[in-house]
C-alpha cells in the first residue's frame, strides 16, 4: 500500500524558515520533536476533556490509576505512589489529602509497619477511575485512527527508544 504524502504543516514551514535564515545549522530535530511537542499539547487537551466528565484533574487520574493498576485491594504506600507518578513527597501528601477529601481514597494503617500507611481506592474512586479510563481509551483510539494499525507498534518502539534515554537518568 503506497502512502500518500501528507500536506505541509506548520512544522514544515518553521523548519523551512530556519533553513533559510540559518543554513549553517541542521534543524532536522525540529521535524520530529516539534511534532511530538504539538501532539503532547493536543493530547493534554483531549485527556482533560475525557477526565472533565468525571471532574478529575489529570494528576488525580494518575494517582487513582496507579492504585487501580496495583490490583486488589487497590492499595499502595505513598512511596510506591511517588515512584509511579514522579512527584515529590510533599506533593504526593497534598494529592492524597485532596483525593481523600473527595472520598476517592482512604488512608489505612500498613499491616507490616506500625508507622506506615497505605492509600487505598474507595468504591467511589474505583468506579470513577474505571469510567474515566474507558473514556480516555476511546479518545486515544480516535487520536490514533488516522494511523495504520500496523504502523502503531513501530511508532511505539521508536518513541520508547527516545524516552529511554531520560528514564535511565531517573
Amino acid at each position: 500500500m503506497e502512502r500518500q504524502q501528507p500536506h505541509e504543516d506548520e512544522v514544515d514551514r518553521i523548519t523551512a524558515a530556519w533553513r533559510r535564515v540559518r543554513p549553517d545549522l541542521d534543524v532536522s530535530p525540529l521535524a520530529v520533536l516539534s511534532r511530538v511537542s504539538r501532539l503532547n499539547r493536543h493530547l493534554d487537551i483531549a485527556r482533560r476533556g475525557a477526565f472533565a466528565r468525571y471532574t478529575l484533574e489529570p494528576w488525580e487520574f494518575d494517582v487513582l490509576a496507579a492504585l487501580r493498576r496495583s490490583g486488589e485491594p487497590y492499595a499502595l504506600s505513598p512511596g510506591a505512589l511517588l515512584t509511579q507518578t514522579m512527584v515529590t513527597s510533599g506533593t504526593m501528601t497534598n494529592r492524597i489529602d485532596r483525593l481523600e477529601t473527595r472520598l476517592f481514597v482512604e488512608r489505612l494503617p500498613s499491616p507490616g509497619d506500625r508507622r506506615g500507611v497505605l492509600v487505598r481506592l474507595t468504591p467511589s474512586g474505583l468506579t470513577t477511575v474505571d469510567a474515566a479510563f474507558s473514556d480516555l481509551l476511546d479518545v486515544e483510539h480516535q487520536v490514533l485512527a488516522v494511523l495504520d494499525p500496523a504502523d502503531q507498534p513501530e511508532i511505539a518502539d521508536l518513541l520508547r527508544r527516545l524516552v529511554a534515554q531520560f528514564d535511565e537518568l531517573t
